[in-house]
């Protein structure tokens, strides 16, 4: 490797998730923010969770619904 090219890699950078939890990981950043986690994904909890931060899941059901209620009429 060349010398004084590549950024500072840091053993012990905390990452903060939205739900509390914090990691230690090895970045090339101070300190990283995230929004999910194992301790709060659905996968590793085995709950649903639904994270809608600009109102696209409810677009999405009303739409949804629309489209289930055109198909029924054509019907």
């Amino acid at each position: 490797m060349k010398k004084d090219i590549h950024p500072k890699y840091n053993l012990k950078t905390k990452a903060t998730c939205a739900c509390g939890a914090v990691f230690e990981v090895g970045s090339t950043i101070g300190e990283i923010k995230i929004e999910i986690c194992s301790q709060c994904h659905p996968f590793y909890t085995g709950n649903e969770k639904i994270i809608d931060t600009a109102g696209r899941v409810e677009r999405f059901n009303k739409r949804r619904a629309a489209s289930t209620i055109k198909t029924k009429a054509k019907k």
